[in-house]
């Protein structure tokens, strides 16, 4: 058997990837002596593993207060408010949910990307989970793979739906726009399942369960299949009023800037002893306003 193979039966703690770049950096030896991922191995052998993660020194901890819903030795769940970034990029290289976890838990600097193992985008909110350990960022990382972490959402969409759905649409990088997602041939596969909760005159909410985790998935399925989320900067239309809406309604819709977008539930397996676990977190201020104010909508025209 290959090196890299045996150790990843060894050590399943750890990623395989992870495993054959220790052995690359000569942090693991077999019998003694360093060795290269491919060589094979008979068995009997001895291995010793002394590795480390390098620590991130790039990102500096920020005190940037954290709503965190569940902590223990190996997971921490916070519900993120829109508008704080995932973590640092082009044009935000600080203030992000990865400086905050670095001042919220020091230790966190010794794993990839302070333990992150899936994101929202900036301004969706909602649940997030990220690894405390080496070995629970495997498994989790592993349970995303596998599609087994269960993703639901509440979304309030352009448009007046007639049922639940299922849209499974390829995505890609947009064609001229590099920073814009897009339904393409040859794309990653992607799959979202929908249910209406409520209609209103001229939107709908729904709720949202992802089968995979693609970029901007949510926002650019929906607006796929003409449905934009209502307030969506990137995927959305220009702004959609009922017919005889009030002052108070146009307020409100014109004044929501973000995509109505929120990750309302996560339910995973717990890496420390594979029972399933669940949490949940309402939507914001922004959002039971806007719903508040579409229900209100459709009160006020019930009998037209």
């Amino acid at each position: 058997m290959r090196l890299d193979q045996a150790l990843a039966q060894m050590f399943p703690q750890f990623s395989r990837s992870r495993l054959s770049g220790w052995v690359k950096a000569g942090q693991v030896r077999v019998d003694g002596q360093s060795r290269k991922p491919r060589e094979a191995v008979a068995g009997g052998e001895q291995v010793v593993l002394e590795a480390a993660v390098e620590p991130e020194t790039r990102v500096v901890p920020e005190a940037i207060p954290l709503n965190i819903v569940f902590e223990d030795d190996a997971l921490l769940v916070l519900n993120k408010p829109a508008g704080l970034v995932v973590h640092p990029g082009a044009g935000n290289p600080a203030s992000t949910l990865q400086n905050a976890l670095l001042h919220h838990a020091p230790e966190l600097a010794a794993l990839p990307r302070a333990g992150i193992v899936h994101r929202l985008d900036r301004q969706t909110s909602g649940l997030l989970v990220v690894a405390r350990t080496l070995e629970a960022h495997t498994d989790l990382t592993r349970q995303l793979a596998a599609r087994s972490v269960k993703r639901e959402y509440e979304a309030i969409v352009c448009g007046v739906l007639t049922g639940g759905g299922r849209v499974d649409a390829p995505i890609a990088r947009h064609s001229t726009d590099r920073k814009r997602m897009a339904v393409r041939e040859g794309g990653r596969s992607a799959i979202t399942h929908y249910q209406v909760t409520q209609r209103f005159r001229a939107h709908t909410q729904v709720a949202v369960q992802l089968e995979t985790g693609r970029t901007h998935q949510i926002r650019v399925h929906f607006a796929h299949i003409h449905h934009p989320l209502v307030g969506d900067p990137v995927y959305g239309r220009r702004l959609l009023l009922p017919k005889g809406a009030d002052e108070a309604l146009r307020e409100t819709l014109s004044g929501f800037r973000r995509q109505a977008l929120h990750a309302r539930r996560l339910t995973l397996r717990h890496p420390a002893n594979n029972d399933e676990v669940s949490w949940e977190a309402p939507p914001p201020e922004d959002f039971l306003a806007l719903r508040a104010a579409l229900a209100e909508d459709l009160r006020r025209h019930a009998g037209d």
